[in-house]
């Protein structure tokens, strides 16, 4: 009998998936036991439908087999997303929900032109469905998420790699392409999970407070439906309050074309400094028990694959979250004043979305856990109380002035003090004034003469006139007595 490397023979003639024998040894060669393969993808997160178990797998191996761009399988990912995005309810936007959230933008805006000088969009309003908001949203998922998902990537396959029998690693000869595609092909699923988990929770295309789609204004109806459960409000009132938010994010975005890069920038840098300590991965293979799934569950609940953060990345985090927490906080400032006074539930809504974007949803924990990055603003409440007090001191148009340049944002220290911001401010300014005063003079020759110049020099030639001890007649004496040495050293008779 001919041995294929792909289906080895078991010696009962009976051909062996390589991928199942790989599993087998990666779990201690206990093989797969008693356990459950629906209770193993509950572990792992994926849905417990077998059918639907059966075509993502039937995709899995077809995608490790075939080469990849690079260690993600963002393909994967993408087609993931999708079906999770339209396992639950996600039916197309109606032409009514389109026209309703069309009318709720464009009265948001003009209730924002009120309370901020920072010009209109322009833009269009959109209704989307959870599938579109995965569609519209990815690449910059992609961006956001590409640095650390390569770390996991690569650890993955080079846990799978280390923890492999000699034998089965000259087994599996030309199939190593499907072993180098495997970590990611693993990751990209996950990660489509996360992201379809997140397309069921968010409420527009700037509800975790970093423009997703750029140049985009949208609400998701259903999930606006669904934010408004239990909450004994009018459905109106909560798609208005919602569109002023996403109404004011895109303003800011929009008028301020440094900031979407400022924020996927400080993310991105981020991301790039994570490391995954492949040990703990090597260790969960050798240590889990196949036939104890919900041992399983824990660890991967543990946050294995989550990313180890440096001292250096903690320092990032924590400019990360004061910017997040700045965009949040001028957004939420912005629209309780613009609601206040046009909608009676304003201020229960208000503290309802707050208290939603500092604790986050399910998917969103699982996506933190996943890439190890929390995109919620913990200081909303300071950052919204910091802009407040601009407003009171500077008026609107002063406090958005704050976003000309990335320099002139408030730090972590000023959300901490918000009342001492404007007098650190001045003293910065006056320092800078002085420098630029400084190198003025400089640049014109200022420096060249001081203003006493000619008190020193006039002063300066009294006092070597009258000598060291500043006496007329001893400065005499010394000038005779130079002027004879001087006389006869040349042969000369002095005068009497």
């Amino acid at each position: 009998m001919t041995s294929n490397p792909l289906n080895p023979s078991n010696g009962d003639e009976e051909p062996q998936d390589p991928l199942a024998e790989m599993l087998k040894n990666l779990m201690g060669g206990q093989g797969m036991g008693n356990i459950d393969p629906a209770e193993l993808a509950k572990a792992a997160g994926l849905p417990d439908d077998p059918n639907l178990l059966a075509q993502m797998f039937s995709q899995v191996q077809a995608m490790m087999s075939a080469p990849s761009d690079g260690p993600v399988n963002w393909q994967l990912a993408h087609e993931n997303a999708r079906r999770v995005a339209a396992s639950g309810s996600d039916p197309s936007v109606t032409a009514q929900q389109s026209r309703e959230v069309d009318e709720a933008l464009r009265l948001a805006e003009m209730w924002l032109d009120q309370v901020t000088g920072l010009p209109s969009t322009g833009l269009i309003g959109r209704a989307w469905s959870r599938a579109e908001w995965v569609e519209e949203t990815l690449g910059t998922w992609k961006r956001l998420t590409e640095p650390v998902a390569n770390s996991i990537a690569n650890a993955l396959s080079a846990a799978m790699t280390e923890q492999m029998p000699e034998e089965m690693k000259s087994m599996m000869g030309g199939a190593s392409s499907m072993l180098q595609n495997m970590g990611g092909a693993i990751f990209g699923m996950q990660l489509g999970q996360a992201i379809g988990a997140l397309s069921a929770e968010v409420v527009s295309s700037t509800d975790i407070g970093v423009p997703l789609a750029d140049l985009e204004m949208a609400l998701l109806p259903s999930n606006v439906a669904k934010f408004g459960e239990g909450l004994s409000l009018p459905e109106n009132d909560i798609r208005l309050f919602l569109a002023v938010r996403e109404a004011a994010h895109a303003r800011l975005f929009v008028q301020v074309p440094w900031l979407r890069g400022h924020l996927l920038g400080a993310i991105e840098a981020y991301a790039r400094g994570i490391h995954i300590d492949t040990s703990k991965v090597e260790e969960l293979a050798r240590e889990l028990d196949p036939g104890n799934p919900e041992g399983i569950q824990e660890a991967l609940s543990q946050g294995v694959f989550m990313p180890q953060r440096t001292p250096a990345q903690e320092q990032a985090l924590e400019k990360l979250e004061t910017a997040l927490a700045l965009v949040e906080g001028w957004v939420d400032e912005l629209s309780w004043a613009a609601t206040e006074k046009m909608l009676p539930s304003a201020a229960a809504l208000r503290e309802t979305v707050r208290r939603r974007r500092a604790t986050g949803g399910p998917a969103e924990h699982a996506f933190s856990s996943l890439v190890g990055l929390e995109l919620r603003p913990r200081r909303l409440r300071e950052a919204a109380a910091l802009w407040a007090t601009l407003k009171d001191e500077r008026g609107v148009d002063g406090r958005d002035a704050i976003w000309h340049h990335p320099d002139l944002l408030p730090t972590a220290e000023d959300l901490e003090d918000p009342k001492g911001f404007s007098e650190r401010r001045k003293l910065a300014e006056a320092s800078d004034s002085e420098v630029d005063d400084a190198l003025q003079k400089l640049l014109s020759g200022g420096f060249d003469e001081p203003e006493d110049a000619g008190q020193s020099i006039e002063g300066t030639e009294d006092t070597d006139g009258a000598g060291e001890s500043g006496k007329p007649g001893d400065a005499g004496e010394e000038s005779g007595e130079a002027e004879t040495g001087d006389a006869a050293g040349n042969g000369e008779n002095p005068k009497p």
